[in-house]
């Protein structure tokens, strides 16, 4: 099954809801970064977060980025998503390794105490920006209380990753569930109610259900009405062209020491850790194109 994104709304629109299926996109971002089983977990669940997050923007040309800074173990990760879809994302120290706790992955003690900013470019002048500190570290938390303080929405964010015994990813998803401020307080009741009841998103993954299949969970008794589904995937867009802009944007003395050594550079994307090459005559290239 392809990932994708579910948006929904219920009881008259005084909620609205995501949610996605990331299994493929999570195991792809794992493969590529070679991360460790807390470390894909993390990730996993931060790509999710970020690629329903990314669906709630209303232009195409939007950008979303989740950036987590934090003092535990793993450095800190950074996701960026678009309205359409796409996730990209790593983390500082994809190799980091925890013991597990009460069974489960250690993703709050991977992080440790941190904030969460969260940056919207919109096309305006300067982009919105919003920092709440860490609760948990469990991520789905974190991004509940971002949501309640930053954008003043109450929301209820569910996300999972479960491994398999080799470490790829077994599944992987989430649900972002929101209600508007004119929302009426038996259906609060119902939805809380609800929420309470439903089983983990790893177990409701892992039992096969759909994301259709969670929001109905989540939204029973609340005339659910899935309103669009959008596709998911974890892309990138580097490019050997944009990785030469970087590489002219460090200066002339820069690139001359590179000529100089008499090797070919290595130069790998931070989000999908595609290796580009270029020899000393292509810099050679780029030392004309500097100022």
């Amino acid at each position: 099954m392809k990932d994708y994104i579910v948006r929904a709304a219920a009881a008259n629109a005084q909620i609205r809801a995501f949610a996605a299926s990331t299994t493929e996109l999570v195991e792809e971002a794992r493969s590529r970064h070679n991360t460790s089983p807390v470390a894909t977990a993390a990730l996993g669940r931060l790509l999710t977060g970020g690629v329903m997050m990314g669906s709630m923007m209303k232009n195409a040309t939007d950008v979303l980025t989740l950036q987590i800074q934090c003092q535990g173990p793993i450095g800190g990760l950074t996701v960026t998503a678009d309205a359409q879809g796409n996730v990209k994302g790593y983390v500082n120290e994809p190799e980091v390794i925890l013991p597990p706790k009460n069974g489960k992955l250690d993703v709050g003690g991977a992080l440790g105490l941190g904030i969460l900013n969260v940056i919207k470019d919109m096309g305006l002048k300067e982009p919105y920006s919003g920092q709440t500190i860490l609760q948990t570290g469990e991520i789905a938390e974190d991004l509940t209380y971002y949501f309640a303080t930053s954008e003043q929405v109450p929301s209820s964010v569910g996300l999972g990753v479960l491994m398999n015994k080799d470490n790829t990813v077994r599944c992987a998803g989430g649900f972002i569930v929101q209600v508007m401020p004119f929302i009426e307080e038996p259906v609060l009741a119902k939805l809380e109610e609800n929420i309470a009841k439903i089983q983990s998103v790893t177990s409701m993954l892992d039992g096969g259900h759909t994301p259709e299949e969670m929001l109905s969970q989540v939204l029973e008794g609340l005339d659910m009405e899935v309103t669009d589904t959008l596709p998911a995937q974890f892309f990138c867009n580097c490019s050997k062209e944009r990785i030469e802009k970087a590489i002219i944007s460090v200066g002339k003395k820069e690139i001359q020491s590179m000529i100089d050594d008499g090797e070919t550079i290595e130069v790998k994307c931070h989000f999908c850790n595609t290796a580009y090459h270029f020899t000393v005559e292509e810099l050679s290239e780029l030392l004309k194109k500097s100022r």
